[in-house]
């Protein structure tokens, strides 16, 4: 497990973990969410190619964290609300 993909999902990783802990906004922060939404889908490929099922169960369990993420993030209808009653 040392090829591109895990490559691209390991700094992946690292910068979506980063967006989110920068807390530089929900824009950022949503955006950090999309980024482990793909690193989510690389380690679940990966994981299937190489056998490696703890990878891939683990991965697919934080790919709907990280939708939830998104969903609250930048989907969510009720988010210009949350905008327009911070003072």
């Amino acid at each position: 497990m040392n090829g591109v993909l895990e490559w691209f999902a390991a700094i992946g990783t690292i910068i979506a973990a980063g967006l989110v802990a920068l807390d530089a906004g929900r824009r950022a922060t949503g955006w950090g969410f999309v980024l482990f939404v793909f690193v989510s889908i690389a380690w679940i490929v990966s994981g299937i190619k190489n056998s490696a099922s703890s990878v891939a169960i683990q991965n697919s369990a934080l790919l709907l964290v990280n939708g939830w993420g998104v969903w609250r993030y930048l989907l969510n209808p009720e988010r210009s609300q949350i905008k327009a009653d911070t003072p």
